[in-house]
């Protein structure tokens, strides 16, 4: 079977609006339908305010050293916010890929036709990472206007790559009455396609194989939704030679194929038998040594994979592979995979069941083992037989805590290799307590309504691998300002000084942020009352779902938790006028999904206010719900929201507040 490189299915990706033209001018245009010209509504749907007539795809994988791509898009504008968002075009590439044969013109409501000047886009890189650059060609179609017509057409090559795993995407962010792709393919293909009806391919002319789709409605992103690959229409190619293969039999093939070819990664030497006695210690229980293995694999490891390890592109590849765990722990550093392989090496060298396994990847989209085919099993780590059970374990992922999977890799289904009957197990998924943000402040609050203090956040699980990851290649004034700007969007008086960012790097230890606050105008003054919302760390928050309906799934990553404890000394002169607590969310009555409360206390002398927070998300393994459920979701967040806006009032007393 001929493999695409790894960065291809991204080409599919780039079919959807983000690929660019580099050259513009053509004569030979598809010449327009007077229909095309009269068309006074969109066809697709009613409130559009541009539409796609069509969107044609030729995807030629007939050569061996390249595939090609070669794009034509025809728009329709009916409103003026549809010339404002149509009329300015930035779309990107990347460095492996050639772009060529690009024209673009607009045909105005008179009949008079534009074409965009070579000297009018504009190239720009956007990012740089491990040698992939992610480009930007932006250009602005001139003329545009309500009833005109825009059409651009490009040329994108890959050289050595294939069709093979590649995904199609039949959605934009307009609507289209009309999407086909044609694809010449180089070898048999077989196709899966995703929420398309019945579409199929059906022979054309050329060679080629086409696939329609009418009158597709515009994909548009809705908060905590699903993966796109999960809610988006697109067909996914394969090289094959089988109609249709069977997936019982594919699965176990593929777990005994992958235990025979995983045995030397995870081979046991002297080396490694030596090591792990010293690993272990005085550990006595199966749990404990497992840890001290994963921990020892985290931290005395360099993982070379990981964008935080300090080594450049180059460097990266003047490395010399590690070919066994013993060379992995000889050198101390290794590939995400290399540190995975060394610590199943241990964990077999300590007496366990160690085997190479593999699962779904829910960023991307969910698992379905009816699906043979193998570029489903998005994620790979190494499961260990603890007792009766299985524990899955992956220390590339470095920053994961011990006990848990990256969230991708939670709540799949598993295949555990094995030599004869390859076993399909279940991975867990974390409770809200794993990720937590705990939150400390201690404030004093001045008369004209001014807070300041000190705060600690630290983050663990999830949350604080994902703040981890975001942190880790940024240098110290990047991530104070990162912080300054999260700060700022909630309360935009707000002064931060003092700043410590800790453990960044540190796979063990919490992230956490520590600093000092000023916050003018933080509680409102009329007359002889101040306004206090005492939530700090929830103040000027948005609610999490603003639309009125939904059209997608509402999903959630990871379940989490947070917990606020919050010290307030309040101003001379005033006394405590309202202290009420809002009403608890009680767990039962959301089956102990989620759960909210909040306890206000003031010393007896009248002198400090004490704001203590609790809340949690996801209990009982939930973490995705139906549309249907958008209304009690939004609810109960809504509620979590006013909660934690709560104000409480401070008055001044007539005698002081006469002085």
């Amino acid at each position: 079977m001929k493999l695409m490189p790894r960065l291809l299915p991204l080409a599919a990706v780039l079919c959807l609006d983000l690929l660019v033209p580099a050259v513009i001018f053509a004569d030979d245009w598809r010449p327009i339908d007077p229909a095309e010209m009269a068309l006074k509504a969109p066809v697709v749907e009613k409130d559009a305010d541009a539409e796609a007539i069509f969107w044609e795809v030729r995807v030629d994988d007939s050569q061996v050293d390249q595939i090609a791509f070669n794009h034509h898009l025809r728009i329709k504008i009916f409103t003026e916010r549809g010339k404002e968002s149509q009329s300015k075009v930035d779309l990107q590439y990347y460095n492996y890929s050639r772009i060529k044969d690009i024209a673009a013109r607009v045909i105005k409501t008179d009949g008079t036709m534009i074409e965009l000047k070579k000297a009018d886009i504009f190239d720009s890189t956007l990012v740089k990472l491990s040698g992939l650059k992610v480009k930007t060609k932006s250009f602005a179609l001139p003329g545009i206007e309500p009833g005109a017509i825009i059409e651009y057409r490009w040329r994108e090559v890959f050289p050595g790559g294939s069709a093979n795993r590649l995904r199609l995407h039949f959605q934009r962010d307009i609507p289209v009455q009309n999407v086909s792709y044609y694809l010449k393919p180089y070898m048999g293909m077989g196709y899966q396609p995703f929420r398309m009806g019945d579409a199929k391919f059906v022979k054309d002319k050329g060679n080629f194989y086409r696939m329609t789709l009418t009158n597709v409605k515009a994909f548009r992103e809705e908060p905590r939704m699903p993966p796109e690959n999960e809610v988006r229409s697109w067909v996914f190619l394969y090289y094959t030679d089988q109609q249709k293969p069977d997936s019982e039999r594919y699965w176990k093939d593929l777990g005994r194929t992958m235990f025979e070819a995983t045995k030397t990664d995870m081979k046991v030497n002297d080396d490694i038998k030596s090591a792990v006695a010293g690993i272990v210690g005085d550990a006595a229980s199966p749990e404990a040594k497992l840890q001290r293995i994963y921990d020892f694999c985290r931290t005395e490891i360099k993982n070379t994979s990981d964008d935080a390890s300090g080594l450049t592109a180059d460097e990266r590849e003047k490395l010399k592979s590690n070919k066994s765990p013993g060379d992995t722990l000889k050198n101390k550093s290794g590939t995400g995979s290399d540190v995975d392989m060394l610590f199943a090496a241990l964990a077999k060298a300590a007496g366990f069941d160690a085997r190479f396994a593999m699962s779904g990847n829910r960023s991307d989209m969910f698992f379905d083992r009816t699906l043979a085919n193998s570029a489903f099993l998005g994620a790979a780590f190494v499961a260990v037989k603890v007792g009766e059970k299985w524990e899955f374990f992956s220390p590339a992922e470095t920053y994961t805590p011990f006990g848990m999977l990256g969230w991708p890799e939670e709540a799949q289904e598993v295949l555990i290799t094995d030599p004869k009957d390859p076993i399909w197990a279940n991975s867990p998924i974390a409770t809200p307590a794993n990720s937590l943000e705990k939150r400390t402040g201690k404030f004093e609050l001045h008369p004209d309504g001014t807070l300041e203090g000190d705060v600690r956040i630290e983050y663990t699980g999830h949350l604080g691998s994902e703040k981890k990851e975001f942190n880790d290649d940024d240098s110290p004034a990047q991530r104070e300002e990162t912080l300054k700007e999260g700060l700022k969007r909630r309360m935009s008086t707000v002064e931060v000084s003092d700043i410590k960012i800790e453990n960044v790097s540190d796979p063990v230890a919490p992230f956490v942020y520590s600093y000092r606050v000023r916050v003018p105008g933080y509680a409102q003054r009329t007359g002889k009352r101040l306004f206090l919302q005492p939530g700090f760390f929830e103040h000027g928050g948005a609610a999490l779902f603003t639309a009125g309906s939904r059209q997608q799934s509402i999903y959630f990553p990871y379940a989490w938790s947070e917990q606020d404890d919050i010290e307030i000394k309040l101003p001379e002169g005033y006394a405590l006028d309202s202290a009420d607590a809002p009403g608890a969310i009680d767990p039962a009555a959301t089956q102990q999904v989620s759960g909210h409360s909040v306890k206000i206390s003031v010393t007896t002398d009248g002198k400090k206010l004490f704001y203590r927070r609790k809340f949690f998300f996801g209990g009982n393994q939930t973490i995705i719900f139906p549309a249907s459920a958008y209304a009690g979701l939004k609810q109960l967040f809504d509620l979590v929201h006013k909660n934690d806006n709560h104000t409480i009032t401070l008055k001044q007393p007539a005698a002081t507040a006469s002085n």
